[in-house]
């Protein structure tokens, strides 16, 4: 039993509390805090119609709702969980805060509560597959472990079921992050690129956001950070326990690193060689680079026949670089994760030799696309476009010094099926066509998960 965790679900029966949003990640957490005895609202700017079978769930376990456009306004509780889409500095927060309101959020009610210890991972790009790759590792290795955090599942729900040796690996967003006051046992930090502009006031709050998750820990936690770049490399000064680096470029003094085809660690002089690069399953520099920082975080806990092994046998996750089938000798790929310039450039387009056919394009989060236009240009054939950034991605590509209108076609659509029309459409035997839409998927998706099983499906109905 965890006696933090039973004292605080004691100390909120009778309380007000108030979910932000009416997700799928909040409705666990809705259904737990009702069945403690609290008295639940749940809150969202949608209306009863739009929200589906989450508002129907919602109010079948007893919540009340608080619905449209000025539902934040309106909030009564004592206690308040902000959804990481929320932002913290939002106007009405700061004015709960101000009359005595606790604000929190899922991830710090669990730090403060997690008798085990943590294992997060943050960063712009990478840290879905990285967080499930070391899960697959301390699994593999005969540890129990609770995943969860952005990767999709709240894990306050299960905090009354977690001992004190489990592992709890976390993925966490910079909204998640920006008011924390925790930081975990391990800490992992992939990569800093610009990000979230639309929400964040600017990239320093991004990049304090993402400091979070070293800023707190203590002499005996672990801090591992990627080497080849500037922005995260640059955290290593506030570090307060042990350093673990990463690099594909250099070695390292403590963490693993590239030697020619070999991934190796280096334990403060003492060299282990790991694995051979291609006998990693998933495809890509980028996921040798994930590797790389999910050895860093376990080493010392897991042995190495153990990670070889998983990296042999570990398919990859949902919607990154994910194989759909092959029509008429072309391969579709699913790469709906790839919602900044960076994901595109590091990931789809790192993955393959030849030039590929692409769809890009969708929700605008005021982040440059100039840098993602000679990539293009080098990698791509075909640029299908949709969405908000269809004119920033085009206007990039064409304003690259590299770029040749006879070396690449761009094709302008409305909508998904359109997209997969035109690819099927002028693609030939020997092709790659990837979703990699270089953007986030809110105004025509839900989230990337939607977009991705959409273009799935898509691709699977076609004969």
């Amino acid at each position: 039993m965890n006696a933090m965790a039973d004292k605080f679900f004691d100390s909120i029966k009778g309380k007000k509390v108030t979910f932000i949003g009416i997700g799928t990640s909040n409705l666990p957490l809705i259904k737990l805090f009702i069945e403690k005895g609290a008295k639940v609202t749940a809150c969202d700017k949608k209306n009863f119609e739009d929200l589906g079978q989450n508002g129907i769930k919602a109010k079948e376990y007893g919540a009340e709702l608080l619905l449209g456009e000025n539902y934040l306004s309106e909030i009564d509780a004592d206690i308040v969980f902000r959804s990481p889409g929320t932002p913290f500095y939002k106007n009405e927060l700061v004015a709960l805060r101000n009359k005595g309101v606790v604000l929190t959020s899922e991830m710090e009610v669990f730090f403060d509560l997690c008798p085990c210890k943590i294992i997060a991972v943050t960063g712009s790009d990478g840290k879905t597959t990285t967080t499930t790759i070391i899960s697959e590792f301390l699994k593999a290795a005969g540890l129990n472990v609770h995943l969860g955090g952005n990767i999709g599942k709240p894990l306050l729900p299960e905090i009354e079921s977690v001992n004190d040796d489990d592992f709890a690996v976390v993925e966490l967003s910079s909204f998640q992050l920006i008011s924390m006051r925790k930081s975990p046992d391990i800490a992992v930090v992939t990569n800093l690129a610009p990000n979230h502009l639309d929400i964040h006031k600017d990239m320093q709050e991004y990049i304090d956001s993402k400091k979070n998750i070293i800023l707190h820990q203590n002499a005996f936690s672990k801090a591992v950070l990627n080497l080849d770049n500037e922005i995260t490399n640059g955290f290593s000064d506030s570090v307060r326990g042990q350093l673990a680096k990463f690099s594909v470029k250099e070695n390292v003094s403590n963490g693993a690193f590239l030697d020619g085809d070999t991934i190796c660690y280096n334990d403060y002089g003492k060299i282990t060689r790991i694995m051979n690069i291609h006998d990693i399953k998933i495809p890509g520099m980028h996921n040798v680079e994930n590797y790389l920082a999910a050895i860093s975080a376990v080493w010392g806990l897991v042995d190495v026949e153990t990670m070889a092994a998983v990296a042999k046998t570990f398919g990859g996750v949902a919607h990154r670089a994910e194989f759909v089938r092959e029509v008429d000798g072309v391969k579709y790929y699913n790469d709906s994760i790839a919602s900044s310039p960076t994901r595109t450039a590091l990931g789809t387009l790192s993955l393959y030799k030849q030039k590929i056919c692409i769809i890009a394009g969708g929700y605008d989060k005021h982040i440059p696309y100039e840098p993602l236009g000679p990539v293009i240009n080098d990698k791509v054939k075909l640029l299908i476009l949709l969405g908000d950034t269809a004119p920033k991605i085009e206007k990039a590509v064409k304003e690259a010094s590299n770029y040749d209108a006879d070396e690449i076609e761009i094709v302008n659509v409305t909508n998904m099926e359109e997209a997969v029309a035109v690819a099927r459409e002028r693609s030939t035997k020997g092709d790659i066509v990837s979703l990699s839409p270089a953007s986030a998927s809110f105004g025509l998706y839900k989230n990337f998960e939607e977009r991705g099983n959409h273009f799935k499906s898509i691709v699977n109905a076609l004969k």
